[in-house]
């Protein structure tokens, strides 16, 4: 498996990963042109990544990733992930654990000092899983839908 960013082409397949678990099921749209729209829109942003996880030319992860500049922690540079999924059928086959190397190579080589992302209350095994790969759970999130 390679760990590559994303093509316009690889929007349904991400699509596909977002609606199947617990939380995408009731929240994702099967209208791709909202997708595609932002897909695009992370293209021309520059610091904005979908990545994906290619197993012999099919999608079975992803993630994406941006990096933000900022003043807090002596100017740190940081890497927002967001958007993290692996297929049903290849679940608990260490392809998470290579997805957060992935990331977190990547960070570094952004000149990123911090790796961060929220993860829904609801996804305990999730939580499990950042616990084992050495994330902390720091601090608490807040969201305001617009």
């Amino acid at each position: 498996m390679i760990w590559r960013p994303a093509t316009r082409a690889d929007v349904p397949a991400v699509m596909a990963l977002l609606a199947d678990d617990m939380l995408g099921q009731g929240r994702e749209a099967a209208d791709p042109a909202p997708y595609l729209a932002a897909f695009d829109a992370m293209q021309a942003e520059g610091a904005n990544h979908l990545i994906v996880g290619d197993e012999n030319g099919v999608v079975i992860a992803c993630y994406q990733i941006t990096f933000i500049s900022g003043l807090s922690l002596t100017a740190a540079r940081r890497a927002q992930i967001e958007g993290v999924r692996t297929a049903a059928s290849h679940r608990g086959q260490g392809i998470g654990a290579a997805m957060m190397a992935d990331a977190e190579s990547r960070a570094r080589a952004a000149g990123c000092s911090l790796m961060q992302f929220t993860t829904n209350k609801a996804r305990s095994d999730a939580h499990r899983f950042y616990d084992r790969m050495g994330f902390t759970p720091s601090h608490i999130g807040y969201k305001k839908p617009l």
